[in-house]
């Protein structure tokens, strides 16, 4: 299994769930994630690129390999912060 997607890091659950609420209003996720994370990947739109489970925290594992993909998640706590994570794609098989 892989999965892609983007991330937004921030330090408060108050705030991850002011920027969710702005990208379910409309905002671009790799706008807010530019303007609003923490994480290197920010420059990025927050893209994580691709990887396999195992590769993430366990709580961010989690949602990527379970939830719906192209909705905004979270916030979800890790050690790192807050996230909001969007799955981009996930596939059942490896790529060959």
């Amino acid at each position: 299994m892989q999965a892609t997607a983007r991330h937004i890091l921030v330090d408060s659950a108050e705030t991850a769930e002011s920027l969710k609420t702005e990208i379910e209003g409309g905002a671009d996720f790799g706008d807010m994630a530019r303007q609003h994370s923490s994480c290197p990947s920010s420059r990025d739109g927050g893209d994580l690129g691709g990887f396999g489970p195992g590769m993430m925290v366990p709580e961010f594992d989690e949602v990527v390999f379970s939830a719906e993909v192209g909705k905004t998640h979270g916030p979800v706590q890790t050690q790192f912060g807050y996230h909001l994570i969007e799955i981009t794609s996930r596939t059942e098989e490896p790529p060959s």
